[in-house]
Order: C-alpha cells, then sequence, then structure tokens
C-alpha cells in the first residue's frame, strides 16, 4: 500500500479570493493596513496564527490571537452565508477519482485549514469515501514541521518512505522532507517553481495530467528501495 496526502489550499482548491478577504477584513477591523493578496498568498497552508504573525512581521501575541479568532468568525460566516467561489483546480476532481480507484494507493489531505474547514469540503463534495487520513492545523503543529504526515501515515499503517506529498507551498515540500515522505510541488497554486526546488522537491508538475505517471514511479521507487533496505 501507498499512501498520497495532498494539502488543500492552492492545491486540490484555489480559495485564495476568499482567504484573501477574509485576511482584509480582519486587518481592517484591527486597524492594520490590509495585505495585498500577493502577500496573503505566501502564508496560505501555515497555521493561521502563525501565519498573522508573519504578516503583522511579530511574534503570536494576545492581538494576534484575537485577530485569528476574528478571521474564523469572517470567514465562516462567509462560507455559510455566502456563495464563496473555491473551486478544484482543472483536472483535479477527475484525478482524485483516477486514483481512488487504485486499490493499493489510499489518499490523504494535510492542511492548514480548520477541521471544521476541511470537513466542510468534504462533505458539500462528498469526498469522504474518496479521503481516507486527513490532519488541519487544529491537531498538528504548523507545516513544515512533520506532525501531520507522521500521524497520518500511523493512522493508516504505512511507512512514510512509502508516502507522497502534494502541494503548493515550501512549507509542503519541507514538511514531507521533515517526514522522509516524497514531495512533488505543483505550479498552479501560491508559489514558483523555483522556490519549490529550493525547499526539497523531487518533483515539479504543472499540470494535474503529470501526477498520475508520477506517484506511480515513486511509489514503485519507495517499494523497491523498502524491499532492499
Amino acid at each position: 500500500m501507498k499512501l498520497v496526502l495532498f494539502d488543500c489550499d492552492g492545491t486540490l482548491i484555489d480559495s485564495a479570493a476568499v482567504i484573501h478577504t477574509s485576511m482584509e477584513k480582519t486587518f481592517t477591523e484591527a486597524g492594520f493596513p490590509a495585505p495585498e493578496i500577493s502577500t496573503t498568498k505566501t502564508v496560505i497552508g501555515l497555521t493561521l496564527e502563525i501565519a498573522l504573525a508573519q504578516l503583522l512581521g511579530r511574534e503570536i501575541d494576545d492581538q494576534v490571537n484575537h485577530m485569528a479568532h476574528r478571521y474564523r468568525q469572517h470567514s465562516h460566516r462567509m462560507r455559510s452565508t455566502e456563495d464563496c467561489h473555491e473551486p478544484f483546480y482543472d483536472g483535479i476532481w477527475e484525478l482524485l477519482h483516477e486514483l481512488q480507484r487504485i486499490d493499493d494507493l489510499l489518499l490523504g489531505v494535510v492542511t492548514g485549514k480548520s477541521r471544521r474547514g476541511l470537513d466542510s469540503l468534504i462533505d458539500k463534495h462528498d469526498l469522504g469515501s474518496a479521503i481516507i487520513a486527513t490532519r488541519t492545523a487544529d491537531e498538528c503543529p504548523s507545516k513544515p514541521h512533520p506532525a501531520m504526515v507522521l500521524e497520518c501515515c500511523a493512522e493508516t499503517g504505512i511507512d512514510p518512505g512509502l508516502t507522497i506529498v502534494i502541494g503548493d507551498a515550501i512549507y509542503d515540500m519541507q514538511m514531507a522532507g521533515n517526514a522522509g515522505a516524497k514531495a512533488v510541488g505543483v505550479t498552479w497554486g501560491y508559489c514558483d517553481r523555483a522556490a519549490l526546488i529550493e525547499a526539497g522537491a523531487d518533483h515539479i508538475v504543472e499540470d494535474p495530467a503529470e501526477l498520475m505517471p508520477i506517484i506511480d514511479t515513486l511509489a514503485h521507487k519507495g517499494m523497491d528501495s523498502c524491499a532492499t533496505s
């Protein structure tokens, strides 16, 4: 068995506009200039408190924690009362269903989203039968800490060496490396190719259609290395 763990925002879905709108509301309400969307994208994937502190250029303190609370309220209100557009990237939906049909492959999600946010997404799109293991910012330390990957591996009984992490951020690549898993960077999200390579990506893809052969290749390499170790 092999395990494929996807990041969510910037990898499965394009949620930058919704995230940025919630960030704008939070910063304006707190009396700070709102960040540019290009700046917001640099922290997508981090645990919210760390992301806010990084945008503010300070340590996590009571004000940052309060802003995180307000961000979550804004985000939840937007997603529950407004028509939020967070589309799957072209080709991702088809890829997930193709991967789900492979008997010796399990799928999971490791994300800086809240548990409520991820569960809502999975329920909305009826992905509960496809996504076997999930970890969020509510249960684990922020990426690039390896806990999300290692806990999914422990839950499924799959060795990190047989695990592939797919993400769009440097934090995803670093998390995979820290866990001893393979890292595949995608360029359709919020980070550029050079940064993903520098962060330790084993492969870079520009289209979801490129993922299937890479997953197959890395999975077999992992099996071979485990068999000979």
